[in-house]
């Protein structure tokens, strides 16, 4: 290759909210472009896309909610990669943590509320960390390959999650459809006053400030950060790195099952196949953009569920077809890693000179 990628010394002079607010700009251009291809108005297009995600009440009460799943499921892959585990599992984990969840609806939901909606929500945690910790234990014990197997849990979760809806837990009134009953009233998350967001919205809210506590203010936490950054140190510290794995697989684990609780309880009141839009798998890229840091994990989930959202509104402006979303959604997300690489390195000739 004539060039080659290097590391500057220090971040551009401008910042990365420039960097991340051009590459932005970059990729509704490109966006643009794409569908006057497909023979739509482009700009239009592109209008549509923000104005239906953004710019009214209605549209960014639908983005928080797209929000909150993406958050929690992000969380969870920033504390697996602090630790430099990639976890690619939070999918998978989603969907059993919904499947948790449901268990305790079906069969608890003549409780009263203030008893069934924790004990989903324990449900939902505790299922998504056990599906997290078979990896965790394979890493630990066999040392195999985190990527391969958690990636793979993904689509047996979501077969399990099918097998209950299609089979054992399907609603026998629901004309066929693959669904459970739906939920009792106690066995819903509510919404907050005068607004269509649910309560979720807290659950993201104390899971953001558990995560930055735990992780600038604990032992654990430290020796966590710490066992990513030279793992052959951290043994020398005498750090329990295999316990550290477990911890981190487990905590990503439960956050995405709580995820999966709130999608199926407080934004679809049953479980259904429909929950599974890929939150967990847009995690990973939100956390990667975010650079693992709360704010910026919280910005860009908002960010990506209100262009979630402006798809939709794209859709039934301009009937454009189903697989343009992804290609918009992915055009995007390549705009912006894109921006913050070159923010970070930069490019020069094989013979050392610079070009950008």
């Amino acid at each position: 290759m004539p060039f080659r990628l290097v590391d500057r010394t220090k971040p551009l002079p401008w910042g990365g909210f420039f960097v991340a607010a051009l590459s932005l700009a970059a990729a509704l251009v490109v966006c643009a472009l794409l569908l006057a291809w497909q023979g739509k108005p482009g700009l239009h297009g592109v209008w549509l896309l923000v104005d239906g995600g953004f710019l009214h009440g209605y549209a960014l009460e639908d983005a928080v909610r797209k929000a909150i799943p993406i958050f929690l499921c992000s969380l969870g892959v920033a504390l697996c990669f602090r630790m430099k585990l990639w976890n690619i599992g939070a999918e998978g984990q989603f969907a059993l943590g919904a499947v948790g969840a449901t268990a305790v609806a079906l069969h608890g939901g003549h409780w009263p509320a203030w008893a069934v909606l924790p004990c989903m929500c324990l449900a939902g945690a505790a299922a998504g960390a056990l599906w997290a910790l078979g990896p965790a234990l394979l890493k630990r014990w066999l040392g195999v390959n985190e990527i391969i197997t958690t990636l793979m849990a993904n689509y047996i979760g979501v077969l399990v999650l099918q097998y209950l809806v299609y089979g054992a837990w399907k609603d026998p009134v629901s004309y066929g459809f693959p669904m459970t009953e739906l939920f009792s009233p106690a066995a819903q998350v509510g919404l907050l006053p005068g607004s269509r967001i649910h309560y979720g919205l807290l659950y993201c809210v104390a899971a953001g400030l558990g995560f930055w506590w735990w992780i600038s203010r604990t032992r654990l936490g430290f020796e966590l950060v710490a066992c990513g950054e030279n793992p052959r140190a951290a043994r020398f510290a005498h750090m329990s790195y295999g316990m550290l794995i477990c911890l981190a697989m487990g905590g990503c684990g439960a956050l995405a099952g709580v995820a999966g609780f709130l999608e199926a309880s407080a934004s679809v009141h049953r479980l259904q196949p429909s929950i599974m839009v890929g939150y967990g798998f847009t995690a990973v890229v939100v956390a990667w953009l975010g650079r693992l840091r709360v704010p910026a994990i919280a910005a860009f989930s908002l960010l990506l569920a209100g262009f979630r959202v402006g798809v939709e509104n794209l859709q039934i402006e301009l009937q454009a077809p189903a697989a343009m979303a992804g290609v918009l959604e992915g055009t995007i997300l390549m705009a912006v890693l894109s921006g913050q690489l070159l923010n970070h390195r930069r490019l020069v000739w094989a013979s050392g000179k610079r070009t950008s």
